[in-house]
């Protein structure tokens, strides 16, 4: 029984690479920027990279690594690491910009989807390359703390919205993007990205008004974390919660995740560190939160706190959404998806929601990513968008 476990989730975990992407370093050589570059969205440093979707895979594409400003859960300034990715169609005029934030990679910066584009190791960028083929820009955050220092700020909502929306920033003020104020952004993600677009969306209004936002599409949302952390304690999923714990104290040190860890716990999280999903999704398989600490820091009020701060729904998103979620999904609970869709709906946010009826968590994004890129452009052209709250 244990054995066919073990290859059960050895399994899933590969095709949630095969899906979500697995990444590998690439060395940048960078071009400092001025240093009174201090605002949201500011580039850092930008060098030439590639894309590739599968290994030497022509695209057609010009893509650059850049490093951004951005701003921490607490509103300190930081500065996050991404890619710019825009067609070499011939194209004249503007052309739309996807933000776009991949599903769970893990927490070791050799996981950040620019180390792997390079390469063609990266196999969300099979999705992101649907997006270029439509003449569309895109640039992609590799999150706080994948591919610069500290660790990953895993399921830290508010860091991965507003990463997002200052990558959308930094790609415009990329002069070789050939972008501008004006080009009508959306925001895409499924998954982990999917609770970065909708926070992205949430953010937009107060965050990043300056950018036009014409739409979010976003799936398998994981809307509260608790609940989320719930339903996987102990299931081939809960390498998922253990990487959370790390997210969510790397963004907040006074949480102590060390001081509720037992020997095992310490081991498993050490490794977990510098692990990318499918190691860490074998690795922390039919773990219970119990058997790796000496207390449940899910028990403490300020463990509570953090994670409600994460919840997305508490705000309405000021553009129209495409939110889609599979029923039967076996990481994300459906209803913890269609929570988000009803609480946008009472805030009087323009909804279109879709019950996926077949599949599970990982092919979910694989099966709707075209559904979704249709939605986008239909709102790059222009169409009303019709919400069925």
């Amino acid at each position: 029984m244990h054995v066919r476990s073990r290859a059960r989730t050895r399994a899933r975990a590969l095709a949630v690479v095969a899906a979500l992407g697995l990444s590998a370093v690439t060395p940048v050589t960078a071009q400092a920027a001025p240093a009174d570059a201090a605002a949201p969205g500011d580039i850092v440093s930008s060098a030439p990279s590639s894309f590739h979707p599968l290994p030497g895979q022509p695209t057609n594409t010009k893509a650059w690594k850049i490093n951004y400003r951005s701003m921490t859960a607490k509103g300190e300034p930081n500065t996050v690491s991404g890619t710019v990715i825009v067609p070499q169609d011939g194209r004249k005029g503007p052309r739309p910009l996807v933000t776009y934030a991949v599903g769970t990679i893990g927490m070791g910066d050799h996981c950040a989807p620019s180390a792997g584009f390079p390469k063609g190791t990266t196999l969300e960028a099979n999705l992101i390359q649907q997006l270029t083929l439509r003449g569309w820009a895109v640039a992609v955050t590799d999150y706080e703390g994948l591919g610069t220092p500290g660790d990953h700020t895993y399921t830290v909502g508010r860091a991965e919205g507003q990463a997002m929306l200052d990558a959308a920033r930094a790609a415009i003020r990329l002069p070789e993007a050939g972008l501008g104020t004006d080009t009508p952004v959306g925001i895409m993600g499924y998954s982990q990205g999917g609770q970065a677009s909708s926070w992205a969306a949430e953010l937009h209004g107060s965050y990043a008004p300056d950018l036009k936002v014409k739409g979010t599409a976003t799936g398998g949302v994981p809307g509260d974390l608790m609940k989320v952390a719930d339903f996987n304690d102990g299931s081939y999923g809960s390498g998922l919660v253990f990487m959370a714990a790390i997210g969510q104290d790397a963004a907040f040190p006074e949480l102590k995740l060390d001081s509720y860890l037992n020997p095992a716990g310490r081991k498993l999280l050490g490794t977990l560190r510098d692990s990318c999903v499918a190691d860490g999704a074998v690795l922390g398989s039919f773990k219970k939160i119990t058997d790796m600490t000496v207390k449940n820091p899910l028990d403490q009020p300020d463990w509570q706190q953090r994670l409600r701060e994460s919840s997305v729904g508490t705000r309405a998103p000021d553009a129209p959404v495409y939110q889609y979620h599979v029923i039967t999904d076996e990481l994300i609970p459906y209803g913890v998806g269609k929570q988000v869709r009803k609480d946008w709906c009472a805030k009087g946010a323009n909804v279109e929601w879709h019950t996926v009826p077949l599949g599970e968590h990982v092919s979910g994004v694989i099966t709707q990513s075209p559904l979704a890129a249709n939605w986008l452009a239909d709102r790059f052209a222009g169409k009303a968008a019709r919400g069925n709250c």
